[in-house]
């Protein structure tokens, strides 16, 4: 599944084409997505300008004129395209799986196609339909189903030692675990949790609580939060990671993968300094995590 770096990469993309834009016409080609649509989906956005776009977790938010709130979530193979009047396509966001792209948006899995005033479509594909789509008053957002309990978002002022010291007090789980818990932190996702990790010199089997002392906490916290919002911001920079076929905005690939310390590197040594360890792949809770057994304590 797309993580934060990627889904807020899509968001960004989106921004320059629907912001202040006029939604002229929604063409649903199918009753639902991961979800049926809401009743009168197309109906309550067609004519309404798109005011601002917002990444929640690994949720894009598109606020429309009226109050109502376009909900986003790209799922496991859902990327949107733009095209032109002349056919020509940019596409944001295809990080898994290689699909057969969209067809002006009638291919069989274009689902989704947005067109603006001057023509301009934003069609939404998706093979495996793991996605969705949600429109919502945005007085009910903070209680969506979706959004409700959602944990702090780790780019923002709240995301600090302190925080997290709080959060892991007293927890069992692995530190791995704690970190991709979603009440707790926002949007982190497996790859950057195990690259921060590996950066931090943190063991994903430690318990999370082992970080947290009676008065206090273990001063690695501190790395640990400097090092998950350096590794988002450089991944976000870079366009996000290409695992098979993502492309960007511009046209281009993502390229953090190409500076992967530890993601997808079983048996490769370790790329930290002086350190001589071998990469060593376990599964915790049906998910791969890639460490180096000799640097992450």
């Amino acid at each position: 599944m797309p993580e934060l770096p990627e889904v807020e990469t899509v968001m960004r993309g989106l921004e320059t084409v629907l912001t202040g834009q006029r939604i002229a016409q929604v063409r649903l080609a199918r009753a639902n997505l991961r979800f049926p649509f809401p009743a009168d989906f197309a109906r309550r956005i067609e004519g309404r300008q798109v005011l601002r776009l917002m990444r929640r977790a690994k949720y894009i938010l598109a606020y429309l004129e009226g109050g109502d709130v376009l909900i986003l979530h790209l799922g496991m193979s859902g990327r949107f395209t733009i095209i032109d009047g002349k056919g020509r396509m940019q596409a944001l966001g295809e990080f898994y799986d290689e699909s057969t792209p969209p067809d002006g948006g009638q291919g069989p899995h274009d689902h989704v196609v947005f067109t603006r005033e001057d023509g301009l479509r934003i069609v939404y594909t998706d093979p495996r339909r793991f996605g969705l789509m949600d429109l919502i008053d945005e007085t009910g957002l903070a209680g969506h189903k979706l959004l409700a309990g959602i944990g702090v978002e780790p780019l923002g002022n709240e995301f600090d030692a302190p925080y997290l010291a709080e959060a892991f007090r007293g927890k069992k789980a692995p530190l791995k675990a704690a970190l991709l818990d979603q009440t707790l932190i926002a949007g982190l996702g497996n790859i950057y949790v195990c690259e921060a990790l590996h950066r931090a010199g943190l063991s994903p089997k430690r318990r999370a609580g082992s970080l947290v002392k009676k008065k206090g906490y273990d001063p690695r916290l501190e790395d640990l939060v400097r090092h998950i919002r350096a590794i988002l911001k450089e991944a976000i920079a870079a366009g996000g990671s290409t695992l098979r076929d993502f492309i960007q905005p511009q046209g281009e690939k993502g390229s953090f993968q190409q500076v992967f310390a530890v993601y997808d590197r079983e048996g490769e040594k370790c790329r930290k300094k002086r350190c001589g360890g071998t990469v060593r792949r376990i599964v915790q809770s049906g998910r791969s995590t890639f460490y180096c057994p000799r640097c992450q304590k």
